[in-house]
C-alpha cells in the first residue's frame, strides 16, 4: 500500500520510517502529513528562519521537499497554510529517539508503568536554548496493526497523528504542543485493520465521564502536598494502633443540600464535611468504595476502567490529593478499595484491547467471571502483572494513601470460584489454586511494604485460604491484615435470632476466638451487609424498637471488646433503617430522633475508649493478651472475656448480656484483685437505654468464678454490654 494511503486510512505501522527529516546524499528530505493543509513550509523552530516550502503531493495530504545546507541537528517547526488560517506546529515526527526512550526501560521495574506509559508531560532537551514542551504518548497493544493518538488538539481525527510501534509491542509518540487539560483517545486497527472501538488510556491520569470516557492529559507535579507531619509520624507498628475505619461511599454519604441538583458533593466539599464528622465520632481511617474511573454509577466502582484516574464524578486528580492531605492534616488515614481482580467489558476499556485478550485471559473459564459478567485479568501474563503492581505502587506513590483493601481476593485465588465442574481450568497440579494470581498478589505486597514501610494491604478473603497475612516469606500471601468474613457472618446470624433461641446457637458467637489470631483482622460490617435485600444493620436486630437498638448497642460493644481491628459502613452508626442506595445519602434527617442520636453517640464514644485504652487495641493480634472469662454460658446467653495491655498492666473486661433478662448481682471472675471501674454501658440513657442501674465500682472478692482466683459482682443491664477497667 501507497505510504499516502496508509496514512489516510490510519493504517500506517511505522511513520517514523517515512516521515520527518532524512539525511539524503548533499541533501535533506522533509516529508510531512497534513490532512486539509493548503501550504506547508519548514522554518527553523528557535530562529524562525525559513529553511523550505513542501510540494504538495497531487491528489493527497503529503507534503515533500529537499534542501541542501540543512543544519544536521536540525529542529524545525511547520509552518502551515489551510482554507481558513495560518499557524505553526512542530513536526512530532523528528523526536524519533525521545519517543522510544519511554520504553527502553518500562520492564525493568512495575514503577515504570505510570512513570513511562500513557500521556507523560516532557520539557525535551534537543539542544536549543529552550527545551520543547510535548506530551509523550506510549501504550501498550502488541497485535495492533496501527494505533493513532486521537484528541480536540487534531480534531479526533485518526489520520493526523499515527503512533509508531515497537518490537516489545508498545506503540509511541511525542505530539509538542499538547499540554495538561487536552483530551485523547486511542485509535487502534486490530491485526487485520478492522477499527475498534476508540480506547482510553490503560495508564491515563484523568477520565471524563459519559458519554466521551475520554482521557485526559495530566501534570501529577504541580500539586504541593502539606502532610510531611503525618508522612513522617506515619511509620508506627500498625498492629498495636487503634484503627476504627469509616467505611464511605462517597457519592452517597452525603448529597448536596440543593434539592432540585441531581451532583454530587465534589472531593473539596467531601474534605470540607466529611472529615470534620469523621474526626468528631473517633475514627482513625476513612475507606473509600474505589476510586479508580468506573463507567457505571450502580457498580460503587466496582467495575473499573481507569485504573490511574480518580473518579472525576467528584473532581479531578489535584481535588482527590486535596481529599487526602486535609484528611491527613486532620491526623486521619485514608484506605481506598483496590480492584485487581476483574473489570468490565466496556467497549472504551481493556477488554480486547487490541482486538486480542491484552489484559484478560483468552479463555472464558479462566478469563470470564459469571458472577459480575466481566474480566478477569490474566494473573500469569508478564505486563498485566507489571501493570497491576504498577498500580498498587502508583496510589500510595501519587495519592499519599496509607492502604489498600483489595477486594475479591478469594476470586483471585481459586479457579473454580463460583464455577461448576467442567467450567474451570485445573492448575498443573490438577488443583483448584491458582498459582498465578497466589504470585501476583505477593509480589505486590512485596513491593508496597518494600517501597513505602508506612502502608498497608487488606485482604478481602472469605474463605480459609492459609496465612493471607503473613510474609511471603513465611509462605503466605503478605497482606498486612484481612477481612474477618467468618465473625461478620457468624456473629450477624446469631444477633439476628430472638433472644429466646440463642441459646441454641452459642457456638456462633464464640467460635470466631478458635482462628482469632491465625490472621491478622479487621472486623468488618461493611457496605455488603446492608444492600441487596439483607436489610440496614438494625433492622437485622429482633424485637420491638426499642429492643432493635439495644441489640445494636449490645452488639457494637462486643465488636469493640472482640480482638480485630474494627471497619463500619456509613449509616450504621446513626441506626439507620433503610438499606443503603448508592443513589441518595445517608438519613441524616434521623439524628432528630433520640434513638439515633443515641445510636451515634454509643459509637462516638466507642471510639474514644477504643483510642484511649490499650487494652482495646494494642493487643488484637497477641493471643497471651487475650482469654475468656465464661464463653459457656449459653442458658443465660451471657458472654465475658479480659482483655490485656501489651504490658499487661492495663485489664479490661468486657461482659455482653444477649437476652433481655436484666440479672442482678451477677458474679464474673477476675485474675486480679481490687477495684474494677465501669468505663462503658451499652444500656446508659445517654444512648438510649433503659438506664438500668449498674454499679460504678465493684471490688473484687475472694470467691473464685470462671476458673479465676477472685470474682466481681456487677448488674447486667438487657441487651446489654458493659466493659470494666481495673484501677
Amino acid at each position: 500500500m501507497l505510504l499516502e494511503d496508509q496514512l489516510k486510512q490510519a493504517l500506517c505501522t511505522h511513520p517514523f520510517e517515512s516521515l520527518g527529516m532524512k539525511k539524503e546524499e548533499g541533501a535533506t528530505k522533509f516529508t510531512v502529513w497534513m490532512p486539509g493543509a493548503l501550504h506547508v513550509s519548514v522554518v527553523e523552530l528557535m530562529s524562525g528562519k525559513h529553511v523550505g516550502k513542501l510540494k504538495k503531493q497531487s491528489g493527497s495530504d503529503l507534503f515533500i521537499g529537499s534542501f541542501k545546507r540543512v543544519k544536521a541537528n536540525l529542529v524545525y517547526a511547520l509552518k502551515v497554510e489551510n482554507s481558513e488560517t495560518e499557524y505553526q506546529v512542530i513536526d512530532p515526527y523528528q523526536f524519533q529517539e525521545q519517543a522510544y526512550h519511554a520504553v527502553h526501560f518500562v520492564d525493568h521495574a512495575p514503577e515504570n508503568v505510570y512513570q513511562q506509559l500513557g500521556a507523560q508531560l516532557l520539557e525535551l532537551d534537543v539542544g536549543i536554548d529552550a527545551p520543547v514542551n510535548v506530551t509523550r504518548f506510549a501504550v501498550f497493544a502488541p497485535n495492533a496493526s496501527a494505533v493513532s493518538v486521537i484528541g480536540d488538539f487534531n480534531y479526533w481525527d485518526g489520520s493526523c497523528h499515527p503512533m509508531q510501534k515497537t518490537s516489545m509491542g508498545y506503540w509511541v509518540l511525542v505530539i509538542p504542543g499538547v499540554h495538561a487539560g487536552h483530551k485523547y483517545k486511542y485509535q487502534i486497527k486490530d491485526a487485520n485493520g478492522n477499527p475498534l472501538p476508540h480506547k482510553s488510556d490503560p495508564v491515563g491520569f484523568s477520565n471524563e465521564q459519559y458519554p466521551s470516557h475520554a482521557s485526559v492529559v495530566y501534570n501529577h507535579n504541580e500539586y504541593e502536598w502539606q502532610d510531611s507531619e503525618w508522612m513522617s509520624a506515619n511509620q508506627a507498628d500498625k498492629y498495636r494502633q487503634a484503627m476504627s475505619i469509616y467505611e464511605v461511599h462517597l457519592g452517597s454519604w452525603k448529597r448536596p443540600d440543593d434539592k432540585s441538583s441531581n451532583r454530587y458533593l465534589t472531593y473539596h466539599e467531601l474534605a470540607e464535611q466529611l472529615i470534620p464528622y469523621v474526626k468528631d465520632m473517633g475514627y482513625t481511617h476513612i475507606e473509600v468504595l474505589p476510586v479508580s474511573e468506573f463507567p457505571f454509577d450502580g457498580s460503587w466502582g466496582y467495575q473499573p476502567v481507569g485504573m490511574f484516574s480518580p473518579t472525576s464524578r467528584f473532581g479531578d486528580p489535584d481535588d482527590f490529593k486535596h481529599f487526602v492531605d486535609q484528611c491527613h492534616q486532620h491526623g486521619i488515614g485514608v484506605i481506598i478499595d483496590w480492584v485487581p481482580a476483574h473489570f468490565p467489558e466496556d467497549g472504551h476499556g481493556l477488554a480486547r484491547f487490541d482486538g486480542t485478550h491484552v489484559y484478560e485471559y483468552s479463555d472464558p473459564r479462566k478469563g470470564w467471571h459469571p458472577d459480575w459478567n466481566s474480566c478477569i485479568y490474566d494473573f500469569g501474563k508478564d505486563t498485566v502483572r507489571q501493570f497491576l503492581v504498577a498500580n498498587a505502587l502508583f496510589w500510595v506513590e501519587k495519592f499519599h494513601v496509607d492502604g489498600l483493601r483489595v477486594d475479591a481476593v478469594a476470586s483471585m485465588l481459586y479457579l473454580d470460584y463460583s464455577r461448576k465442574q467442567g467450567e474451570w481450568i485445573p492448575n498443573v497440579d490438577g488443583g483448584n489454586e491458582n498459582y498465578e494470581a497466589i504470585s501476583l498478589l505477593q509480589w505486590m505486597n512485596q513491593a508496597v511494604y518494600e517501597k513505602f514501610p508506612h502502608a498497608m494491604t487488606i485482604a478481602e478473603e472469605s474463605t480459609s485460604f492459609p496465612k493471607v497475612s503473613r510474609p511471603v516469606f513465611e509462605g503466605g500471601l503478605g497482606f498486612g491484615f484481612k477481612w474477618n468474613m467468618g465473625w461478620m457472618h457468624d456473629s450477624l446470624h446469631y444477633i439476628s435470632k430472638d433472644p429466646s433461641y440463642r441459646r441454641y446457637h452459642h457456638g456462633e458467637i464464640t467460635f470466631s476466638m478458635v482462628y482469632s489470631f491465625t490472621e491478622n483482622f479487621v472486623l468488618p460490617i461493611s457496605h455488603d451487609e446492608v444492600v441487596h435485600g439483607k436489610g440496614a444493620l438494625i433492622r437485622k436486630m429482633p424485637g420491638d424498637e426499642w429492643q432493635q437498638a439495644a441489640n445494636l448497642r449490645c452488639y457494637a460493644g462486643f465488636m469493640y471488646a472482640h480482638p480485630g481491628k474494627k471497619l463500619n459502613f456509613m449509616g450504621n452508626e446513626i441506626g439507620q433503617a433503610t438499606e443503603w442506595n448508592h443513589d441518595s445519602s445517608v438519613r441524616w434527617d434521623l439524628l432528630e430522633f433520640d434513638k439515633h442520636k443515641g445510636i451515634q453517640a454509643l459509637y462516638r464514644e466507642l471510639n474514644g475508649l477504643y483510642k484511649k485504652l490499650p487494652a482495646l487495641y494494642e493487643s488484637d493480634h497477641d493471643p497471651k493478651c487475650f482469654s475468656w472469662i465464661d464463653h459457656e454460658n449459653s442458658e443465660q446467653s451471657v458472654l465475658s472475656l479480659l482483655r490485656l495491655s501489651q504490658d499487661g498492666n492495663q485489664k479490661l473486661i468486657s461482659v455482653s448480656n444477649f437476652t433481655p433478662v436484666p440479672r442482678n448481682d451477677f458474679r464474673i471472675g477476675v485474675p486480679t484483685k481490687g477495684s474494677y471501674k465501669l468505663v462503658f454501658n451499652s444500656d446508659d440513657k445517654a444512648f438510649w437505654g433503659s438506664g438500668y442501674k449498674v454499679q460504678a465500682t465493684v471490688t473484687a472478692d475472694d470467691v473464685s468464678w470462671n476458673n479465676q482466683p477472685h470474682s466481681i459482682r456487677v448488674n447486667l443491664p438487657p441487651l446489654a454490654t458493659l466493659f470494666l477497667v481495673l484501677g
